[in-house]
């Protein structure tokens, strides 16, 4: 009976390292946060754009996603696989960049270039949802980030 018992824990661990750890190293790219970096994803661009004028909604927005960058995506930041940015829509200097995202006002965009040269970009409102819950907000983004880098 202790054998069955051995053998059933034995095979519970191995799915679960099936499951949980090989994915994130199979192509030995992992961020640091421990996301699977997929091999199509040439970079991805966080921008926090504003305008020069800023309330607290809009300062909290952009702080809570640079420090979720720093502490997460510091690796990826230094890379150049991840680039983060505050950009005054405001500013003439920002206007390409503005009407590449398409930026209207204070918002929080992630591109996604693909090393088949397609990109992508993604308006993020739910962040705005969530500057009550700082963790909350910072899980949030570190999710959508890691899912981002894993090809979704």
């Amino acid at each position: 009976m202790n054998k069955k018992l051995i053998f059933s824990v034995a095979i519970g661990v191995f799915i679960l390292l099936l499951v949980f750890f090989i994915p994130k190293y199979m192509n030995g790219n992992v961020t640091a946060s421990g996301a699977s970096i997929s091999g199509d994803i040439e970079k991805i661009e966080v921008y926090h754009f504003h305008g020069t004028n800023q309330c607290y909604s809009c300062k909290t927005v952009g702080a809570y996603a640079e420090e979720t960058i720093n502490t997460y995506f510091s690796n990826e930041l230094k890379s150049g696989k991840l680039v983060f940015g505050h950009i005054n829509g405001d500013l003439s200097e920002n206007s390409e960049l503005v009407k590449k995202y398409g930026a209207t006002g204070s918002s929080l965009w992630i591109g996604v270039y693909y090393k088949d040269g397609k990109f992508t970009k993604e308006e993020n409102v739910n962040v705005w949802y969530k500057i009550d819950n700082k963790q909350g907000y910072i899980d949030y983004l570190k999710g959508v980030i890691e899912s981002k880098f894993s090809g979704n």
